[in-house]
C-alpha cells in the first residue's frame, strides 16, 4: 500500500517508528533492522533517510505498549523477569547480569531473555551446565565495545522454564565496560540479581 503523499519528513520517521513497534509488538519480531523493513515495505517508503532510529523505535514499542499491549502483558513481563531471576541464580558463579528489554520493560510476548555473564574459560559455564543437565547450544555474537570496536563472544542458548536465555559470555574484567547498545550507542544498562528481584517487587 503506498503512503499518503503528505506524510514527509518527522511525520513520516514517526510513522515507520510506529509501524515497526506494532509489527515487532504482533509479530513477536525482535530485530529492529527486520522490523524497519517490513514498515517500509507496509508503507510504501523507500528513502533510506526516512528510517527511524532503533531508540524511536523503543520509544514507539513502549507507547504502542501502554495503549495496545494485552492486559495481562505485565504478567508476562513479570514471568520473563522471574525466568531471569532464576537463570541468574543458576549462573551465579558467573557475576550475571540482566540486559535488554526484559530489564527495560519494552519485552514483547516471546522475547528472548539475554544475560551477560563472566569467565575467562567458556569450559568453565559448560561444565556447570552440563552439571546441571541443562542442555544448550553455543554460538558466537558480535557487541560493540567501543565506537570503532567489535567484540566477538560466546553465546550459550538453552530454554530455561518457559522462556529462551542467551548467556553471552565476556571475560572477567569484561564486567567493568559494558558494551555499547544497538539501540541508542550508549554503554548498555545491565542489571544485578539484586535490581532485577527488586523490578519484581515493584510489578507485584
Amino acid at each position: 500500500m503506498s503512503r499518503p503523499r503528505a506524510i514527509r519528513g518527522n511525520d513520516l520517521r514517526r510513522a515507520l517508528a510506529q509501524e515497526s513497534a506494532r509489527i515487532m509488538a504482533e509479530h513477536g519480531i525482535e530485530d529492529y533492522a527486520l522490523a524497519k523493513k517490513k514498515a517500509a515495505v507496509r508503507l510504501g517508503v523507500s528513502e533510506l533517510g526516512a528510517l527511524p532510529t532503533n531508540a524511536e523505535i523503543d520509544v514507539a514499542l513502549a507507547q504502542y505498549q501502554r495503549l495496545f499491549a494485552p492486559s495481562d502483558r505485565q504478567d508476562t513481563l513479570s514471568a520473563q523477569r522471574r525466568c531471569a531471576v532464576e537463570a541468574m541464580r543458576l549462573l551465579e558463579t558467573f557475576k550475571p547480569r540482566l540486559v535488554g528489554p526484559v530489564l527495560s520493560g519494552t519485552a514483547i510476548t516471546h522475547q528472548t531473555i539475554t544475560l551477560h555473564v563472566f569467565a575467562d574459560t567458556v569450559e568453565s559455564i559448560s561444565i556447570a551446565l552440563l552439571d546441571r543437565k541443562i542442555p544448550y547450544r553455543l554460538a558466537e555474537q558480535r557487541v560493540k565495545v567501543s565506537a570503532d570496536r567489535q567484540q566477538h563472544c560466546p553465546v550459550f542458548c538453552l530454554q530455561y522454564l518457559e522462556f529462551e536465555i542467551e548467556a553471552v559470555v565476556f571475560p572477567e574484567h569484561g564486567i567493568r565496560q559494558a558494551p555499547l547498545s544497538a539501540i541508542d550507542g550508549r554503554p548498555m544498562r545491565r542489571g544485578t540479581l539484586t535490581e532485577v528481584q527488586m523490578l519484581l517487587a515493584v510489578q507485584a
